[in-house]
């Protein structure tokens, strides 16, 4: 298993290979061409995974898991479909499994940089403490449900996704991620009550 460095500036991607080449080169076993799709996918794969993991930590090895799971499963893409849909199936999926396997995990540290969320915090105060206290409320909240309540809740509520959208990259179907949605947002308001956050 190797790392892939896909922290690199966007400038050094060379625009001119079509992607669709990249991808078949990628899935010949040429690194560099992987490594060169890893930079252009980076933002999507890292915003897809701050949704579920706990920690800057967590999410840079989340984040490079995803890179590999998805070399890993380069031979399985298809090219009748976008490569970024395949892309993004996977990195969902993976963002499940890795929910699964660290559910027992309860300790939550901030994605913010402390010093940043201060400094952001001298500027707009009240706004940013809300804010802050909103999005760590959705995270206790969170972590209290099982892996498929909370992949549906991310999806839907905060990754806007549609019921259609979901089901494509978590592989149910839609009538299942309806239900598992309804069943999660009952849940939800059932922890806000037991955790006394009801007003």
């Amino acid at each position: 298993m190797f790392f892939f460095d896909t922290t690199r500036t966007f400038c050094q991607v060379d625009t001119e290979i079509p992607e669709s080449e990249m991808v078949a080169r990628a899935k010949r076993g040429d690194e560099d061409a992987f490594v060169r799709l890893a930079i252009i996918y980076r933002p999507k794969v890292w915003k897809t995974a701050s949704r579920f993991a706990r920690s800057r930590a967590e999410l840079e090895d989340l984040t490079q898991e995803l890179f590999i799971k998805i070399w890993k499963g380069l031979p399985s893409y298809r090219a009748d479909a976008p490569f970024e849909n395949w892309l993004m199936k996977v990195s969902v999926r993976g963002c499940y499994d890795f929910l699964r396997k660290n559910r027992n995990r309860r300790e939550a540290e901030h994605l913010v940089d402390p010093q940043e969320s201060r400094e952001a915090e001298d500027r707009h105060p009240v706004r940013q403490r809300n804010q802050r206290e909103a999005w760590e409320t959705v995270q206790i909240l969170l972590q209290r449900m099982e892996a498929k309540d909370r992949t549906v809740i991310t999806l839907l509520d905060l990754e806007d996704k549609s019921v259609k959208e979901t089901a494509e990259l978590t592989g149910w179907s839609e009538s299942n991620v309806k239900v598992r949605a309804h069943r999660a947002r009952k849940k939800m308001r059932e922890i806000f009550e037991e955790l006394g956050l009801e007003k």
